[in-house]
């Protein structure tokens, strides 16, 4: 598989377009299936928490309140993770939420993200649920700490993407297991993921 950035946000609330921001992100780089580096911060903007989500994620104002700028923390992990292509678990969240954040930065996203949970649904329609911690522990996946925090989920989406791309080599056939690739088997019904996986096969045998 490509190299790949697996990342994860914890938040205030669902979306910056409700005035919601970014706590803490954690990010895993990705080669040949193994974690080769990290980047995890807590983030500081200046945003209240709500006792609801201190109580989900673990994290209050007061930590929050000796944490890096925002700003700065935004500007180090977009020079992390670069131009390599990102991976999150529900996708559509996260990538809410890495847009916004570097647009206050005035920095802009050049590459896509595939997203964990549509290729789950996809390719592990077996499994008895498609949250995170869930897949893992069905897939039987080392526990990477507590849910919930950044690096924790950032590492479990990471783990189940090496899990999905075994699926996808030695279940499937498919011999090259790209970035591309995921961004487009995730846009494909899940009722026609076993026929578009053959016609990819049969198109690499030619």
């Amino acid at each position: 598989m490509d190299p790949i950035a697996v990342i994860d946000f914890e938040t205030t609330g669902l979306s910056p377009a409700q005035n919601a921001r970014a706590t803490e992100i954690g990010v895993v780089i990705v080669e040949d299936g193994v974690i080769v580096s990290r980047y995890q911060s807590l983030m500081n903007s200046g945003a209240h928490v709500p006792a609801f989500i201190e109580q989900l994620t673990g994290i209050s104002n007061a930590m929050l309140r000796d944490a890096p700028p925002a700003a700065q923390v935004m500007h180090e992990v977009a020079d992390f993770v670069g131009d390599i292509p990102l991976v999150a678990h529900n996708a559509a969240f996260d990538q809410k939420f890495w847009d916004a954040e570097l647009g206050l930065i005035r920095r802009t996203r050049r590459q896509s993200f595939a997203c964990s949970l549509l290729l789950a649904r996809r390719l592990l329609p077996q499994a008895p649920s498609h949250k995170l911690g869930n897949l893992n522990r069905w897939a039987g996946l080392p526990s990477t700490g507590t849910a919930h925090r950044a690096m924790a989920d950032a590492e479990m989406a990471a783990n189940l993407m090496g899990f999905m791309g075994a699926v996808l080599r030695e279940y499937y056939g498919i011999g090259q297991v790209s970035h591309e690739l995921l961004c487009g088997l995730q846009k494909v019904p899940a009722a026609k993921i076993a026929q578009a996986l053959a016609r990819i096969r049969q198109a690499a045998a030619c």
